[in-house]
């Protein structure tokens, strides 16, 4: 039984005297009741982080609701006049295993609105996530139209900080950009207006692809004393941040789906309640990468436990740069053959494999029957994944579970309620109708399909992809098509952790055209994720250096497609950046001669030796994070007291690049060339200046280097 305790109270400790102090080692928080009465946050730290200052603290939660409003117009989502009248009836705090826990209980008299914000934070890590259950207590129905995650306000001017995201597109993931906050909010003049600015630094993610545009992430980062606040909404719908400033501070509100971004509203009927998505904040005096350390800690600590994330098996997968879609029986059993001489443990049939007719895979998708025209014989589609299994690994299929193409019977058999609607009309979209997993036809669809192809066939892997994009959402049975896309994500995963309770060693790989769905939500659930789409491999170092900011790199899933045209360095340039994450192996292997065959095989060779130390490891990067143009990129992993790293060259003049690595300073480290097995160059320590310098004349090249203290 975990521990737990409860306090009652009616918001006891005004003028700034911390009504509930909670934490660990790691973390500590403290809550204040301000002069108004309202809850607010006044310590969110490491300990010994000084509290901050009370008149601008935010209210620990805010919310919007219709006839209500707020007090300050604007694009701003904070000082909702719902918020504000929130008063503390009790807490209670817990221990549940690694989880610390605080329950903070409060209502609105005026509305009869109650509200319970859930704080979790891992043992020993500076990280907290919190997400808000609200109560409709009273008597009248209330209308949500937005309600915060999480609220932090007080944090230093933003005259001292410098504001980081990360744009996401698609075939170029995770582009992270900083520039100074002042530069968003400039300097009003507060003192001679009385008021603070009506704008501030919003990112929001929209529709079903919650990761296109931008990662639901951020970070602040005081240039002073290096204190970086890190954070990500949980959301596979919509989602929203924003920092501003307030009272001279600056402050930081973390949403998922709200009324003006994502045609979002919640009516609550007496009685009915609501929660909303996660969202993660890291705090950390060592910066972003401390800071990342400990949200990725916070990342592996809340996913659901699964043998993928310490087996991290080598996948090969035939469509990337091979079939693309166009599978056959001939086509797949010389790359099988090939896959299992180079080490690969699962061979997943991408796309196409249930196509059987001349007018293209993409509008005929949704009965997931194999093609004769593809697989003729007897056995059809079982001589291939037999061959799979004679060749020692696992069969592995695509499939595109929630949507239905225009031309599948499906679209025909299944009753319109079970498909996203706008007005009564199905939403149409690239050939494609989105199914609503709230709807017991659509879930019955897709469970007979998983049965079939997992529990009949054996099938161990499932690549999940997701290529359509349906903003706002579906406004069945639902106030708005924002509320509506939010219950058929949740559906959605709900109906994902039964599939893995009936087949718990199965794989299944998030994908959405890429990196499209790279969110916490999914990623807490799901073991493996897709990092991108991008098919030329000198275009993807930078999305595979910057992917452990999204992902764990146990989880992220990187290709590796090198070709028979290849020269050797451009083989060896095409398979390291797969290996300090989840090998996705692809590419014409069974056209290589036994030369480049080997290559392959001996990088594949290097992976599972190392890969033990993946799910433990803290990304770092000895350059910086990687700029889409820069011909040198770097992306390490911490693991215990070895440091792994890869180093791209992709092109210029200079042939030498020093990586500083101040952490090593004074020690003596043996310096090993992992990959290629043939070097295009060198790697030399100099620990007096904590200096790595690495040495690649010819471009594109790349190394995979162990560093291990001597002695």
């Amino acid at each position: 039984m975990p521990e737990q305790a409860e306090h009652s109270g009616t918001g006891t400790g005004g003028g700034g005297v911390p009504a509930v102090e909670w934490g660990h080692a790691a973390l500590t928080a403290a809550f204040a009741t301000a002069p108004d009465g309202s809850v607010r946050t006044v310590r969110l730290g490491p300990p010994g982080a000084p509290d901050l200052p009370l008149a601008a603290a935010l209210p620990v939660v805010e919310v919007l609701l219709l006839g209500h409003g707020s007090d300050w117009s604007g694009r701003r989502a904070i000082e909702t006049a719902a918020g504000a009248r929130l008063r503390l009836r009790s807490h209670e705090a817990s221990r549940e295993g690694v989880w610390h826990r605080l329950r903070l209980r409060l209502r609105d008299e005026e509305s009869g609105l109650a509200a319970e914000v859930l704080l979790d934070s891992p043992d020993g890590v500076p990280a907290v996530r919190s997400r808000v259950r609200l109560v409709n207590e009273g008597e009248a129905p209330l209308v949500l139209l937005a309600v915060s995650s999480l609220t932090l306000g007080g944090l230093p001017s933003p005259a001292a900080l410098d504001v980081r995201w990360a744009d996401n597109d698609w075939l170029a993931e995770c582009r992270w950009r900083r520039e100074p906050l002042r530069a968003r909010l400039p300097d009003l003049h507060r003192a001679v207006h009385d008021h603070d600015g009506r704008g501030a630094v919003v990112l929001a993610g929209q529709g079903s692809w919650p990761t296109a545009g931008h990662l639901p992430m951020g970070a602040l980062t005081d240039r002073r004393t290096g204190t970086a606040w890190l954070w990500e909404v949980e959301s596979a719908s919509g989602w929203r941040w924003e920092a501003g400033e307030r009272e001279r501070s600056t402050y930081l509100a973390l949403h998922g789906p709200v009324d003006t971004e994502h045609h979002w509203s919640q009516p609550l009927g007496p009685g009915e309640s609501f929660t909303t998505v996660p969202a993660a904040l890291a705090v950390c005096a060592d910066g972003f990468e401390g800071a990342l350390a400990a949200l990725t800690a916070c990342r592996r600590a809340r996913r659901r436990p699964h043998p993928d994330h310490a087996r991290l098996p080598v996948i090969f997968n035939d469509y990337m740069n091979t079939l693309r879609g166009d599978p056959t029986t001939g086509k797949l059993l010389p790359l099988i053959d090939a896959a299992a001489e180079a080490g690969a443990e699962y061979f997943v049939i991408d796309a196409g494999w249930y196509d059987d007719d001349a007018r293209g895979w993409w509008d005929s998708v949704g009965a997931w029957e194999p093609a004769a025209s593809r697989f003729p014989g007897p056995r059809g589609i079982h001589e291939v994944l037999d061959r799979i299994r004679e060749r020692g690994m696992v069969p592995g299929l695509w499939l595109e579970p929630e949507v239905v193409g225009v031309r599948s019977p499906l679209a025909r058999s299944l009753p319109d309620e079970a498909f996203f609607r706008r007005g009564g009309v199905r939403v149409r979209e690239h050939g494609r109708y989105q199914l609503d997993l709230r709807h017991p036809a659509a879930r019955a669809h897709l469970d007979a399909t998983v049965d079939r192809l997992a529990g009949e066939w054996g099938v161990g892997y499932l690549k999940l992809d997701y290529n359509i994009s349906v903003p706002p959402g579906t406004d069945a049975g639902a106030a708005g098509p924002g509320a509506g896309l939010l219950g058929h994500v949740r559906a959605y995963h709900a109906w994902l952790a039964d599939v893995l309770d009936r087949y718990p060693d199965l794989v299944l790989e998030n994908c959405a055209s890429g990196g499209m769905r790279m969110d916490g939500a999914s990623l807490s659930l799901l073991p493996l994720q897709s990092t991108s789409d991008q098919q030329d491999f000198l275009r993807y170092p930078p999305i595979a250096a910057a992917a452990p900011t999204a992902v764990p790199p146990e989880q992220g899933a990187v290709w590796a497609y090198p070709q028979p045209e290849f020269s050797d360095d451009e083989i060896a340039f095409a398979l390291a950046g797969a290996l300090l994450g989840r090998v996705h192996l692809s590419g014409h292997l069974d056209r290589m001669s036994p030369a480049q065959r080997r290559c392959v095989a001996q990088a594949v060779a290097v992976y599972k030796d190392i890969r033990a130390d993946l799910p433990g490891a803290v990304p770092f990067w000895p350059l910086g994070l990687p700029g889409w143009e820069d011909p040198w990129l770097a992306l390490g992993l911490r693991a215990g007291e070895r440091r792994y790293l890869t180093v791209w060259h992709r092109a210029g003049g200079d042939t030498e690049r020093v990586l500083p690595l101040p952490a090593l300073r004074d020690v003596p480290l043996a310096v090993e060339v992992l990959h290629p097995a043939a070097p295009a160059g060198t790697a030399t320590w100099a620990p007096d200046a904590a200096q790595l310098t690495v040495s690649l004349p010819r471009t594109p090249t790349a190394l995979l280097l162990r560093l291990t203290p001597m002695g």
